[in-house]
């Protein structure tokens, strides 16, 4: 159903952090022009948990006019099922396209708590959804049995797949065939995870750098290996930044340079200062230097 790359874009705030509906709109258009696949709202590159429900809706509702016919996913990252279905059923009616959905938050929820959460709040929107697997970061592992379980449910279309480990694609794919699209979720281990048959890249560093991650993708997918190589190799420490407790500021510091954009955040975060922010504009600079023709496709 979905394939491709599709950006998890970052959510712009004014200087009296309020959102700057106008820089999203220039923002959106840039990955749209780039020729991605689809869009992702209000995720944990968006500042999910910083952004009040009405805001969340504002932005989906702004996605949705710049993506054309490209399909736009809300994320639904909520602490408890009540909310989670609620903001569900709000995206359903302000026009999300589907669901990335994610187990509830900050609470390390057992097998069984962890597919009630899920499918209540996917059937509750009667959206198509993608299940963002991300155990690293958040304490949960969806793992095969349980996506067993979410299979029976049609809605259920997607993974996102951000375990950490590249043979989790293969174990998927060995176990479900074709019945989920699997997306990789880990920039740095995106050309590995396509190459083991994953379908998309729900992409961080797209939003500085999309005609590049682009230019990879369908690389990869016309089989023309050694190019979308060369410039994944190229991208690599860039992509390295997307692996990060600071992949909010890492990669808006990115927009700055890679599309002109600003690195405000939302308290309590706040933009890298001092010797980090040196470090990380070192690896930009360095790259943005380097930056590779890219081929025609």
């Amino acid at each position: 159903m979905w394939r491709g790359v599709f950006p998890a874009v970052t959510t712009k705030f004014t200087e009296d952090d309020r959102l700057d509906m106008a820089e999203m709109e220039r923002c959106f258009a840039l990955q749209v022009e780039a020729d991605v696949d689809g869009l992702i709202v209000c995720g944990s590159l968006g500042e999910a948990m910083a952004l009040e429900a009405e805001e969340k809706l504002e932005i989906l509702r702004l996605a949705r006019a710049v993506a054309g016919s490209r399909p736009v996913l809300m994320t639904i990252c909520e602490s408890s099922t009540r909310r989670a279905v609620k903001a569900a059923e709000a995206a359903a009616k302000a026009g999300a396209d589907g669901l990335m959905v994610l187990p509830g938050v900050p609470y390390r929820s057992a097998p069984h708590e962890t597919v009630a959460h899920l499918l209540a709040t996917i059937r509750a929107s009667g959206l198509p959804a993608m299940i963002y697997n991300n155990p690293v970061a958040y304490g949960v592992d969806v793992t095969g049995d349980m996506f067993e379980e979410l299979a029976a449910e049609p809605l259920v279309v997607a993974m996102k797949e951000s375990t950490d480990d590249i043979r989790r694609v293969t174990d998927v794919i060995n176990r479900f065939r074709d019945r989920f699209d699997v997306f990789t979720g880990v920039d740095n281990l995106a050309l590995e995870s396509l190459m083991m048959g994953a379908c998309g890249w729900v992409a961080g560093l797209v939003v500085a750098f999309p005609k590049e991650t682009v230019a990879i993708w369908k690389l990869a997918q016309a089989g023309r290996i050694e190019e979308a190589r060369a410039i994944y190799r190229w991208f690599r420490p860039l992509l390295d930044l997307d692996v990060s407790t600071n992949l909010v500021q890492n990669i808006k510091l990115a927009e700055v340079h890679g599309i002109g954009s600003n690195d405000r955040c939302r308290l309590p975060r706040m933009p890298l200062k001092g010797a980090e922010r040196e470090r990380v504009e070192a690896v930009i600079r360095k790259a943005i230097a380097a930056r590779p023709e890219l081929p025609r496709i």
